[in-house]
């Protein structure tokens, strides 16, 4: 029986930042959108770009590039946002993902994804789950429960709250 359960696969989103290959477990994303506009909102952090409107619900779209600290993303024909779901706390939360660009759903084998590899102790990495290979490409494995901060993600929430109301 444990033959069987090493050989599932687990679908993936993959997308990129910066030309680096990024994965997301497809069960975490609702859906993909293209970038149009957001709106800014005061007073939050700047990786918090803005909030959409996605069929009469607040989303808030965070900007993937500006939380690994590698720019801004800029808008362009292929701009994206991944519309995902967090569990904070036993409650899910939606928020937008901006990124350069999405490119496919890939299947991969849990013994596929390689530990984190170990950089130093001033990087954190803990929102890394580990690195995928999709032929001679390596992919970053996220896990996306871990990419914002307990608090970050309590001020999305709130954020979603706020504007619902």
């Amino acid at each position: 029986m444990d033959e069987v359960n090493s050989n599932e696969t687990t679908q993936y989103l993959t997308f990129t930042i910066n030309n680096e290959t990024y994965a997301l477990n497809v069960i975490n994303v609702k859906e993909v959108q293209e970038f149009t506009t957001v709106s800014k909102v005061p007073r939050m952090p700047d990786f918090m770009r803005g909030i959409i409107n996605l069929r009469g619900s607040v989303v808030p779209v965070v900007d993937l590039k500006m939380k690994f600290g590698l720019g801004s993303t800029e808008k362009d024909i292929d701009t994206s946002i991944i519309v995902t779901e967090v569990n904070l706390e036993e409650e899910m939360v939606t928020m937008g993902l901006l990124t350069d660009s999405v490119k496919e759903v890939i299947e991969m084998k849990e013994e596929e994804i390689e530990p984190t590899p170990y950089i130093g102790t001033k990087i954190d990495t803990a929102f890394i789950k580990g690195m995928g290979r999709k032929d001679d490409e390596f992919l970053i494995v996220l896990d996306i429960e871990k990419v914002l901060t307990v608090n970050e993600i309590s001020m999305v929430a709130s954020q979603e709250k706020k504007t619902d109301a």
